[in-house]
């Protein structure tokens, strides 16, 4: 990439890592940004895309749009989470090869993994055991766009790479109770639960589950960063390669937070994976670490939930 004139087309730009990417990249001066909101593209409609970058003829795609959310959301809508993956990424990574575009860039996630694989999770673990259930038919989607990813590649000669995040969080985050990932779940249960009063916070789970989790600016810089630096095959793990418990991270939200009350745990509701803590080795040696902690990062979503609340619950 050696021009900042290039057309960008950043796919999922108002979603928390799309709008992540769109700021980035405007920090460093790209200036030529295409973006487009559902309403104007629907990325799950074949002839919409292709039409789409028929018409502006994008040089570079980076693909943040995907269908996510939680534990709950996985296992209660596992149809949703496969069909609307699997068209968003082939749709655009099919419409972009024959659009000429010269690097596309596909995000996927950790929860490629086994979930039995060994940690920290090095990028050869892929598809070497099952994976974790409540969350396979996302994880299913995200394997076949790495894959198809691998395969223009070969074929084609496509320019094609792939990072894979670990778990997310920061400003533009989704805050719903039963939707969302776990850490702002947990900001907005501890924050209402001191608006209330309320004696205790329960978690789902027992609170042992250990998760990595990248602020999403610090994502962002690394999205840029392996646009410009990186063109193989292989996939790139994405992430700080340090974790928490569950109930380390809700300790540190409710200080956060400043909720006074007792912290309590549902070991009837699912933890999910034990463990997920990716190998950055990778990345580290091509010159790239994040550079947000987890306190600061925590502190910085929680101060843009409060100046989002009023219209986050609207």
């Amino acid at each position: 990439m050696d021009t900042q004139d290039r057309k960008i087309f950043v796919a999922g730009h108002r979603g928390l890592v799309g709008s992540a990417v769109v700021r980035c990249l405007q920090r460093r001066g790209y200036r030529n940004l295409l973006i487009r909101n559902r309403n104007e593209v629907d990325l799950t409609d074949y002839r919409a895309v292709a039409t789409l970058f028929r018409a502006e003829k994008p040089d570079v795609v980076i693909d943040a749009a995907a269908k996510v959310g939680g534990i709950l959301a996985n296992d209660s809508y596992p149809a949703d989470f496969i069909r609307d993956n699997l068209f968003i990424q082939s749709h655009l990574i099919e419409c972009a090869y024959r659009a000429g575009v010269r690097k596309f860039v596909f995000l996927g996630s950790s929860c490629i993994y086994p979930k039995a694989a060994p940690q920290p999770m090095r990028e050869e673990y892929l598809l070497t055991g099952p994976l974790e259930p409540t969350n396979e038919w996302y994880a299913v989607a995200k394997i076949a766009g790495i894959k198809m990813c691998q395969a223009y590649r070969r074929q084609y000669g496509f320019d094609a790479i792939s990072l894979m995040p670990t778990n997310l969080y920061g400003p533009g985050d989704y805050f719903d109770l039963e939707k969302s990932h776990v850490l702002p779940a947990l900001l907005r249960k501890f924050h209402e639960a001191k608006q209330r009063g309320d004696a205790a916070v329960t978690v789902w789970g027992s609170g042992t589950p250990r998760r990595e989790f990248l602020y999403v600016d610090d994502l962002a810089e690394a999205v840029v960063f392996l646009l410009e630096n990186y063109s193989e095959e292989g996939i790139v793990n994405v992430g700080t390669g340090e974790d928490v418990s569950i109930r380390e991270l809700a300790d540190m939200i409710r200080a956060e937070v400043g909720f006074a009350g007792e912290l309590r745990f549902d070991a009837t509701k699912p933890d999910g994976t034990p463990r997920k803590l990716l190998d950055v080795s990778r990345l580290s040696a091509l010159g790239w670490r994040a550079g947000t902690s987890l306190a600061e990062g925590i502190g910085k979503t929680y101060r843009w939930y409060l100046q989002h609340a009023a219209e986050l619950r609207m």
